[in-house]
């Protein structure tokens, strides 16, 4: 009996060592690596995109400057209201300067005087004629005299008025008191509220800006492309402009100008680029929005094509890995491809490749 016990005692040592040595075994065995399996597909579109972020502004903005210097007396418009090219946006009071004034006086008195003698001469004149003492042709020289003396005394009067008012009763309706618009369109801003100070445009200054104004049915996107982008645009390429504050509408635009020369910004040269704008009828645009325009620099259309992350590298050349079997064990042979265009996920495949195989993907994380 104590024999048999122990026979099976040592039976089921023997028994537990071999499990453990198996367990150990299994445990220590390395598992195989799992990938995703990725299948060669026909793809619509391929595109290769960049975006720009800019802004949006009016094609033609102007600024309104007075025609000469004085106070804002009345403001006739305010920013956002429509206007047409001849509107009365502002009206400016003059401050005439005393010398200004003294000298405008001083011809008035002096054509005054003129205008007394040659009155007298003129009357004088007419009665010798009449009684033939003297003769027509020096008539006729009083006369002119006489007339020229009328035009000076007007013409010193309404000088002197346009210094004291900046305006004459003869040029009223075109006074230089009146700020008008020179084009039409929105009034962007009115910087200046009545009271106000303002300067005439001259040689030294440039003068006061009284209003601006712009054009909100003709704008354009403006941004900065750095130089790893501006080689592959071009004039006429077609872009679509997303702005912030309206969602994600999108607007149809075309890249119209490319800047020749770049700017500097902390060792990486900027470019400029201007695309037209193609704004639906009646969508309000506001100048100065912010936006972002998506160029496509490359496309494909109806073309195989792969996960990016399927490519393995050597040198120049590009290699993926095809599935040969997937069970029991995942069997793969390395190939190289020609690839074309990528839109950072997936890659056009143009030789190497047919429609319906496999490839190994990227390697997944083992739970």
């Amino acid at each position: 009996m104590k024999k048999l016990f122990k026979i099976l005692g040592w039976s089921l040592f023997a028994i537990l060592v071999v499990v453990v040595f198996v367990f150990l075994f299994q445990k220590s065995r390395k598992k195989p690596d799992r990938y995703a399996i990725e299948e060669v597909k026909l793809t619509d579109t391929i595109e290769n995109k960049s975006v720009l972020t800019g802004r949006i502004e009016p094609r033609n903005e102007v600024l309104l400057k007075p025609q000469l210097s004085g106070i804002v007396a009345e403001i006739m418009h305010e920013a956002g209201d429509v206007v047409q090219k001849g509107d009365v946006i502002a009206r400016i009071a003059v401050v005439p300067e005393m010398m200004q004034v003294t000298s405008a006086e001083s011809r008035v008195r002096q054509a005054e005087i003129a205008y007394k003698k040659a009155e007298e001469q003129y009357q004088r004149a007419q009665t010798l004629l009449a009684k033939e003492v003297i003769a027509r042709e020096e008539f006729e020289a009083i006369e002119a005299t006489y007339r020229q003396a009328q035009e000076e005394i007007a013409s010193s009067r309404e000088a002197l008025q346009i210094v004291l008012t900046g305006k004459s009763t003869g040029t009223a309706s075109t006074s230089t008191t009146l700020v008008r618009a020179t084009i039409s369109g929105m009034i962007l801003d009115v910087p200046l509220k009545v009271g106000n100070s303002v300067i005439q445009a001259n040689t030294f200054n440039d003068g006061t800006t009284v209003a601006s104004i712009a054009d909100m049915n003709d704008i354009l996107f403006t941004g900065k492309v750095d130089e790893t982008v501006i080689g592959k645009l071009r004039l006429g390429m077609p872009a679509y402009i997303t702005i912030g504050a309206l969602g994600k509408e999108r607007f149809m635009a075309e890249i119209e100008y490319i800047a020749p020369k770049g700017t500097d910004n902390m060792g990486t040269n900027f470019y400029e680029i201007k695309a037209n704008v193609q704004i639906p009828a009646g969508k309000p645009i506001r100048a100065g929005y912010s936006a972002n325009a998506e160029v496509v620099l490359n496309a494909s259309y109806k073309v195989l094509a792969i996960p990016e992350s399927c490519l393995l590298f050597e040198g120049e050349k590009t290699f993926v890995e095809v599935v040969l079997k997937e069970e029991p064990e995942l069997t793969t042979e390395r190939r190289e491809i020609e690839t074309g265009v990528s839109d950072g996920i997936n890659i056009e495949v143009k030789k190497g490749l047919k429609k319906g195989e496999k490839v190994r993907g990227v390697k997944l994380n083992d739970k």
